[in-house]
Formats: C-alpha cells, sequence, structure tokens
C-alpha cells in the first residue's frame, strides 16, 4: 500500500516556513508571531465548533 500522507514530511515544511517567518525577527517580535498564532489558532477551534468560548488563559511573557 502506498503511502499517500507523510506525517514527517509536513512537519518539516511547516517548520521551515515558521523559521523563514522569524529568521530576522527580534526575541520580541519572535514572541508576538507566536502569541498571534495562538490567538489566531484558537480563534478557528471556536468558529469551528460553533460557539463562542473563551480562549484558555494564558500567561504572557
Amino acid at each position: 500500500m502506498k503511502k499517500t500522507f507523510d506525517c514527517v514530511e509536513m512537519k518539516r515544511k511547516a517548520q521551515e516556513r515558521i523559521y523563514e517567518e522569524i529568521r530576522d525577527l527580534t526575541p520580541e517580535k519572535e514572541i508576538e508571531y507566536f502569541h498571534k498564532a495562538a490567538e489566531d489558532f484558537w480563534k478557528e477551534i471556536r468558529s469551528l465548533r460553533g460557539d463562542k468560548q473563551p480562549e484558555p488563559a494564558r500567561e504572557r511573557i
């Protein structure tokens, strides 16, 4: 049976994309990048669930 999806390849490509996006950022801008990514993730999850549950509490660094 031929494999149609390679999880490791997908992970590596995602890591490469993120690296390219953050490689020239300052540490402060890098933190902002990941905070925004987390916020966008939770917005998408809430949208898919169709509810307005608040995102989990997190501590700002």
